[in-house]
């Protein structure tokens, strides 16, 4: 039955889950803000315009898992600034504005002229908050080593982020990591004194906060651009001419205003991208925004939810079972296996995703991969104690029958292990169901991304469209292990 089980749940997650983008499709990619998010959709209606297949896969992360991303070819293009490149992603090069573009070519990478606006870093304070302490330059702080202080976890780790301000500003804090729009909701709520901006952010005007002038011209310009892999002025050159289309209509109130839309008002980025290109391009994606219903994200974020799922559930088992056994019955290597397995629990299962990329890239595959390896602690160890928690007499019984070994186990030890082994997955279903929502990270899709994108915008609509759903295929996925477990006729022995 456990056999049967586990082939029904793998072919509909295969029929349900995300079929392979053929060659011709072309990726474009974003990081987890608000306006890369709209520029990425931007760039995607744009080169959908001319009849090319393309996806966008948002929210990937920071600058240099984009980056990586581009340079491996998993996405085709996405937006970048130019301080981000020379002073974080190319910064061993010793490159200049002058020479980037030479600099990008060495990694088959190539760039669009500016889009038309510079989104800088800054610090931001509540503007009561900084009369009060008089402060107006990035200077001032440090004569104020009490005040709480909160950036961005990308802007924690950047060379030209917190490290340089530190060492230039000589500043006191031990600032905590954070969301960049969990950063603004904590400064209004008074959690936080201090945070990093972007120069475009909507939230700045939105919240009246006061940018605190950067004194000692700490922070290059960032200009935004569109990165792309070279090889698409062969794949295809309509893409490049059509990237390249886009030079120039952002200028910085353009930019602060999509922003605002999106962040402030609450419009969903693709529609707020739509309706740019409409106006400024002439291109109309309206059509296929329309039809864009709750019901049908509901329904699109299942399947890919349940493709994840429900194939790293089923190789999780085949793979779980003979180890859980070799565990059982090997005295040498049982310890071995179960302390490996045990390690591999203790990774994060955020830093799990994230170390599957490298190797695999970002998607489906190193989704599934992560997920199977997290799943494998609660199936191998409650095999193993199963099997080992037998009454020897039993076995002794089974023995003096005369049955062979393999006969002892699939006949005796599985059925009488049966009610540990199925708490195993039960208990490997609920990690699973919950941490494939991390997936979206790396785009894998599933209900992580309206939940990411809900976090983000602080809708709570969103987030529960992502959450209700993964706890009723939560209760799904267990229904169907008692089954099961049921048809084995061993359930609750």
């Amino acid at each position: 039955m456990l056999r049967s089980f586990c082939f029904a749940l793998l072919l509909c997650c295969l029929s349900a889950g995300p079929t392979a983008a053929q060659d011709s499709t072309l990726t474009v990619g974003s990081k987890a803000f608000t306006e890369s998010v709209v520029l990425g959709w931007v760039a995607t209606h744009t080169l959908r315009d001319t009849g090319l297949q393309v996806r966008h896969r948002e929210q990937l992360g920071g600058s240099r898992f984009l980056w990586e991303a581009l340079v491996r070819g998993d996405i085709d293009a996405y937006p970048e600034y130019t301080g981000t490149l020379i002073e974080e992603i190319l910064a061993d090069a010793d490159v200049k504005p002058s020479t980037l573009p030479d600099v990008l070519a060495r990694y088959d990478i190539r760039m669009t002229g500016e889009l038309g606006f510079n989104n800088t870093y800054a610090l931001g304070m509540r503007p009561e908050h900084a009369e009060a302490r008089g402060i107006t330059r990035i200077s001032d702080l440090r004569e104020h080593p009490d005040l709480q202080v909160g950036f961005t976890n990308e802007f924690m780790d950047r060379g030209d982020g917190w490290p340089a301000l530190r060492q230039a500003y000589d500043l006191p804090f031990d600032p905590r990591g954070l969301d960049h729009d969990i950063a603004y909701r904590a400064l209004a709520n008074e959690a936080l004194d201090v945070i990093d901006l972007y120069s475009t952010d909507a939230e700045i005007e939105r919240y009246n906060l006061r940018v605190l002038r950067d004194d000692k011209d700490h922070f290059p310009d960032y200009r935004a651009v569109l990165l792309y892999r070279a090889d698409l002025h062969e794949r295809a050159p309509a893409a490049v001419d059509a990237l390249q289309a886009l030079e120039g209509r952002f200028p910085a109130d353009t930019m602060r205003a999509l922003n605002a839309e999106a962040a402030v008002q609450g419009h969903p980025e693709r529609e707020v991208a739509a309706a740019f290109v409409e106006h400024t391009l002439g291109i109309a994606p309206s059509a296929a925004i329309a039809s864009d219903t709750r019901t049908r994200r509901v329904w699109t974020r299942t399947q890919e939810h349940l493709a994840l799922t429900g194939v790293s559930l089923v190789l999780a088992v085949l793979l779980s079972l003979p180890l859980g056994i070799v565990a059982a019955k090997t005295a040498w290597v049982g310890p071995a296996i179960l302390v490996a397995v045990g390690l591999t629990y203790t990774v994060p299962s955020l830093a799990l995703l994230a170390l599957m990329v490298p190797p695999l890239g970002v998607g489906y595959v190193p989704a599934v991969t992560a997920l199977v390896i997290y799943s494998l602690l609660p199936i191998v160890w409650n095999t193993y104690t199963g099997l080992r928690d037998i009454d020897p007499p039993l076995l002794a019984s089974a023995r003096a029958l005369g049955l062979t070994a393999w006969a002892m186990l699939r006949r005796v030890e599985l059925p009488l292990a049966a009610a540990s082994v199925f708490a195993g997955i039960k208990i490997a279903v609920v990690i699973n169901v919950g941490t494939a929502t991390l997936g979206a990270l790396i785009g894998a899709g599933g209900y992580g991304q309206p939940i990411l994108t809900g976090i983000r915008r602080a809708d709570l609509g969103l987030i529960l469209e992502g959450t209700l759903p993964a706890a009723l295929l939560t209760v799904l996925l267990l229904g169907l292990v008692e089954l099961a477990e049921r048809g084995t006729g061993y359930a609750g022995r």
